[in-house]
């Protein structure tokens, strides 16, 4: 079931490549810290930074680490779409439960341009696909229309919502149904999200406090919205901070001083500024993360 806090993966680098056993390493004290699924080569992966045999294979060792115990939900967005096709393909075939595809950036296609984008991979790969919505970073936004027309395809099963416009919730269900699998992709807007009806987020913050988010969405899950507040409250800085530079170097950090992979980014991504180190610090200690 695709539901919960589902981790945004960053791809650990070493010596400028793909370190394979700190990203295998770190899925599983992900797995084992509650997190409810897995997120390889999405924009906090760096996806736009690895090369096309990296991309295949950051899927590949995903898939392997996680061995069918949460849903992996491969990144295989492009704004080629015979490239999302390929990725897709790569997805379905070394065995990950669903796509992610985001809508095509920086070639700003029409609503038309966009639904025919997804209906040619819906058409050419029969694996469950999560429509990634985030107009800040892809210019273009799906409307709530598209949105329902997307819905009428085989394959698309539900929407990664990175707009934090909670409004949409209600509107995407009254378009797509009750079946239609409805993702934030946006933690400080998660606990609204959910309230309004949403299945789950797509989570930056998960990289660092695995535990911590697979808890407050636990919480949701059951109802509990009290509890989850106030360890929303807790999370708060977290969410926010890990963004004080550019992602995922925060992140990177973040973990690296939790002696779980090297902080490396890739250009044009730089390492984390010394005056934002204190930042990251602070709200790590305030989520509860020992240091």
């Amino acid at each position: 079931m695709i539901r919960g806090s589902i981790t945004a993966l960053v791809t650990p680098f070493k010596d400028g490549a793909v370190d394979e056993k700190a990203f295998q390493d770190f899925i599983e004290w992900q797995i084992e810290s509650g997190t409810h699924g897995l997120v390889p080569c999405g924009t906090t992966g760096e996806s736009a930074t690895l090369s096309d045999m990296e991309h295949k294979r950051v899927i590949e060792l995903c898939v392997e680490a996680a061995n069918g115990r949460v849903p992996v939900i491969a990144g295989a967005g492009s704004n080629e779409t015979s490239v999302s096709i390929e990725y897709t393909k790569k997805a379905k075939s070394v065995g990950a439960d669903a796509v992610l595809v985001v809508t095509p950036y920086y070639n700003r296609p029409s609503q038309e341009g966009i639904f025919q984008h997804f209906k040619a991979i819906s058409n050419s790969v029969d694996i469950p696909i999560i429509v990634y919505n985030i107009p800040a970073r892809s210019v273009v936004d799906i409307t709530n229309d598209t949105m329902g027309r997307l819905a009428t395809l085989d394959n698309v099963v539900g929407c990664k919502d990175a707009t934090g416009e909670i409004s949409r919730v209600a509107a995407i269900y009254e378009r797509c149904g009750k079946d239609f699998i409805q993702l934030s992709g946006d933690d400080p807007s998660s606990l609204g999200h959910t309230a309004h009806g949403g299945q789950g987020c797509i989570s930056v913050g998960s990289n660092v406090a695995p535990k911590a988010y697979g808890r407050f969405h636990d919480l949701m899950w059951n109802n509990k919205f009290d509890e989850a507040k106030v360890l929303n409250r807790s999370l708060h800085r977290l969410h926010q901070d890990l963004f004080v530079d550019p992602s995922p170097a925060p992140a990177k950090y973040a973990l690296n001083l939790l002696g779980r992979m090297n902080p490396d980014v890739r250009l044009p991504i730089t390492a984390v500024q010394d005056s934002s180190k204190e930042l990251i610090l602070s709200a790590m200690r305030r989520a509860g993360i020992n240091i």
